[in-house]
């Protein structure tokens, strides 16, 4: 069994809070299980109402009393090149905690650590070049009309299980720019990278209160949503546990950003070399185990080459080596936890109720006799009404669905309840702009799954309210005001 190291944290048994790391309300914990052994790897506390509303207070007295939101934008983007170069040095553990909590491969973790500051140092950029206040014409009668944009408040940021590091950057990033003060709710499966976020906002001494870390389970962390304190919402997960916090947020009149569930199309069209798209496809199925929300599951070719494509997926993906994440040679590690195998296993077995074509996988690999491990596979001759096609297994699952044409294969692809990404594969640019435009998706890609944050990402349809990355990530974190002057101010100076 390969070595699985240590938690690299050092107050795992608290919350930070106010700028402090303050002992829990209760003695209640929550054990972190690594997927790949289902030994518990780490014990951290599980907040209450009660600490929740601490949190809630040193962020509500933050940013109506703090300087927080009264900095001048350059301050605050020197903080957030100050996290970035902080989470450089933290690579090495950024890596060693994710493989332990929801089973990516070590070496993948490894890769990408070293860019987890990447979307800190873009908003800190940003700050030198971002219009926070813009003069505008006033036919009003205004001497000066001027359209600026302040912080929307107090965010409650909930993030997910299967990357919450990058997860965090997209909402705390964006968020600090604007003059938020935050509140993060780590996920009780996998809580590590939001404690390690804690120590890197104490490291670069962030005022008190500004970034408030508790991990709570999905009851207490209910009471973030529906506190009026709190003026923002930002979430990731599941289109089920988006709505009911949307209805929530909305019910009070809330700003939220919701970033949802997908069911994404990779459209094969008739020019395109059948072993080309099969690499292409396999190569990004097994990422993360699946459980990526924009994953390219549903796979949409011509009826005539069907089955050709559906036989070079299937020898691609039914040589995966599935393995312990910290072993080298592993090609896809554990999905995360025993309920979410016990999901994925339940589309399986729905698609071989319809009599849909198996033709790789479909169980459970049998030289691993624990971990939540499952082979990848890979089901032909999909109806895209059923489940299988409809909704989001979050898993290494692929549905191979025949199309009568290239006008067939784009209305299917459109036929889904959600929207969040997507892929045409044909060696034309212009076809794949033309279909590109038809699919009503946050993301389209050409020849294969590409997702690009420093633009913007979020879905259509069930698959999301609001975009993160990006300029576009900013705005949900701004509140737009119009100030109608009857003097011109000092600090714009005189006109030219």
């Amino acid at each position: 069994m390969p070595n699985h190291p240590p938690a690299p944290l050092r107050h795992p048994d608290r919350f930070f809070i106010d700028g402090r790391w303050v002992t829990p309300s209760s003695d209640r914990t929550i054990a972190v299980v690594a997927p790949a052994t289902e030994q518990v790897w780490l014990q951290v506390a599980e907040a209450t109402e009660v600490d929740i509303d601490r949190a809630i207070t040193a962020a509500r007295v933050a940013f109506d009393h703090g300087p927080w939101p009264r900095l001048p934008a350059s301050e605050r983007g020197a903080y957030l090149k100050a996290i970035a170069a902080k989470l450089g040095e933290r690579a090495e553990d950024v890596a060693a905690i994710w493989p332990n909590e929801m089973g990516v491969l070590h070496a993948t973790a490894r890769a990408f650590a070293g860019g987890v500051g990447g979307m800190y140092a873009f908003y800190g950029s940003l700050a030198e070049t971002f219009a926070f206040e813009e003069e505008r014409p006033s036919p009003a009668g205004a001497a000066c009309g001027l359209l600026v944009r302040e912080p929307v408040g107090v965010v409650g940021a909930i993030i997910p299980w299967n990357g919450p590091i990058s997860l965090i950057a997209l909402k705390l990033a964006p968020a600090l720019l604007a003059g938020c003060t935050v509140v993060i709710k780590a996920s009780p499966e996998a809580p590590g990278h939001a404690l390690l976020m804690a120590e890197v906002c104490e490291a670069v001494g962030l005022p008190p209160g500004v970034v408030n870390v508790v991990t709570a389970d999905r009851a207490a962390s209910e009471a973030l949503v529906h506190d009026p304190r709190i003026d923002k919402i930002a979430f990731t997960g599941s289109t089920e546990a988006g709505r009911k916090i949307g209805a929530v947020a909305g019910g009070r009149i809330a700003r939220q950003t919701l970033e949802l569930g997908g069911k994404s199309a990779a459209i094969v069209l008739d020019d395109y070399d059948i072993d080309l798209a099969a690499d292409a496809i396999a190569g990004r199925a097994c990422d993360l185990t699946g459980q990526v929300c924009a994953a390219l599951s549903r796979v949409i070719v011509g009826a005539d080459r069907h089955d050709a494509l559906l036989e070079a997926l299937a020898a691609r993906l039914g040589g995966i080596r599935v393995g312990d994440p910290f072993d080298p040679t592993s090609q896809m590690g554990p999905l995360a936890t025993a309920r979410q195998r016990d999901r994925v296993e339940g589309y399986i077995a729905s698609a071989r109720h319809d009599g849909f074509t198996l033709a790789t996988g479909g169980g459970r690999p049998r030289h691993l006799n624990r971990g939540w491990f499952v082979e990848p596979t890979v089901f032909g001759h999909v109806d895209n009404a059923s489940r299988l096609a409809r909704e989001e297994v979050f898993g290494p699952v692929l549905a191979v669905i025949p199309a009568r044409d290239e006008t067939v294969a784009i209305a299917l692809a459109d036929d889904s309840p959600f929207g969040l990404a997507g892929a045409v594969f044909t060696h034309d640019p212009d076809r794949a702009y033309a279909v590109a435009r038809r699919i009503r998706t946050g993301t389209m890609s050409h020849n294969g799954l590409k997702l690009d944050f420093s633009i913007a990402f979020g879905g259509f349809k069930q698959s999301g309210v609001g975009r993160e990355g990006g300029v576009e990530g900013l705005m949900p974190y701004l509140e737009t005001k119009t100030v109608l002057l009857a003097d011109r101010p000092s600090h714009l100076g005189t006109r030219a």
